[in-house]
């Protein structure tokens, strides 16, 4: 029985990291009011990076998967299947995907993009495990990539400061060994008023409301409830005890969110994984952000075993458990 394993992780983030004091400078000119200490109290973030014109989601995900490829010392080439989670696309067509397949110079393989919003990522990992158990695929890489400063409304302190932008990559090939044990996917769309960008556009000219809303209070608790409930059904599903998962990767959308979560799921506060405060909620990017981090700086070794979780409009939800 094939399996896929995790080799590789790389990241890529826009400009320079934008402080919630410069951010409040900003908003004050537009006639936001918000400071450092409010945000920080209600989101734990201290700060974001926010694409220049010329970043795009592609242009961010090649970059996390040349990051991904150098570490695992393997060519652009001998990737076959390139997904890509992104509620950003550069275009309506072609797929973000094709964009990044076509920037690392690969040519043939499948390329597509799948949508689930900031639990896309975990979606886009399950589709890549589910190809290489299947023979399908051979090595993949999966990525989150966002700019999702360019659907907000810079007048909406709620939503606003919640968000960056950047783009991260994970790299799997086909093991005889378990590598991600399982992987569990849900939607409900009875929750879809609670966050949503519900413009579009037509016989070109955009309708509807073309920024992110979103209603605080109700996604935290679905947030929580959902995150707790496939944490476990992933672990029941792999064999694996929760008591024995080494490091939780939850989506890095709101600090009391993930230490909520954490709680729940009866996980010690340090086994989480949080990059929430320096990148923001870079929805579909946030995982694989919080991966990279987690792996090049040490705290992910070999043999450790990883849940990863990810919620968002939809709504969406869905983890993965994995060994290293």
């Amino acid at each position: 029985m094939k399996y896929s394993k995790i080799i590789a992780s790389g990241s890529a983030l826009p400009g320079l990291a934008v402080s919630n004091a410069a951010l409040s400078e900003r908003l004050a000119a537009q006639g936001v009011e918000t400071s450092d200490q409010w945000i920080v109290e209600r989101t734990g973030i201290r700060q974001r990076f926010l694409a220049s014109d010329s970043d795009t989601s592609s242009s961010l995900g090649a970059r996390a998967a040349r990051a991904a490829l150098e570490m695992a010392g393997v060519p652009a080439d001998s990737v076959d299947l390139i997904v890509v989670a992104t509620s950003t696309p550069d275009h309506i067509f072609p797929s973000t995907a094709c964009y990044v397949q076509r920037d690392l110079g690969i040519h043939g393989g499948a390329a597509f993009d799948v949508q689930a919003v900031c639990a896309g990522f975990v979606y886009g990992l399950a589709t890549a495990d589910a190809l290489i158990r299947t023979g399908a695929a051979r090595r993949a890489l999966v990525i989150g990539a966002e700019v999702f400063s360019r659907i907000l409304d810079w007048t909406d302190r709620g939503t606003c400061v919640l968000f960056g932008d950047g783009a991260g990559a994970l790299l799997l090939e086909a093991s005889d060994a378990p590598g991600i044990h399982a992987c569990r996917l849900h939607a409900d769309s009875r929750h879809e008023p609670a966050l949503r960008t519900a413009g579009g556009v037509r016989n070109g000219q955009v309708y509807g409301h073309p920024f992110l809303t979103m209603d605080g209070q109700a996604v935290f608790k679905i947030a929580v409830t959902v995150l707790d409930q496939v944490g476990r059904e992933v672990c029941e599903a792999s064999g694996v005890p929760l008591d024995s998962v080494d490091w939780l990767i939850p989506h890095q959308a709101n600090v009391r969110i993930l230490q909520a979560v954490t709680k729940r799921l009866g996980l010690a506060p340090e086994k989480a994984i949080v990059t929430v405060d320096q990148h923001a909620n870079t929805s579909a990017a946030s995982v694989p952000l919080a991966f990279d981090h987690a792996l090049r700086s040490g705290m992910l070794k070999p043999g450790h075993r990883v849940l990863m979780e990810g919620v968002g409009g939809g709504f969406t939800w869905g983890a993965a458990l994995a060994t290293l």
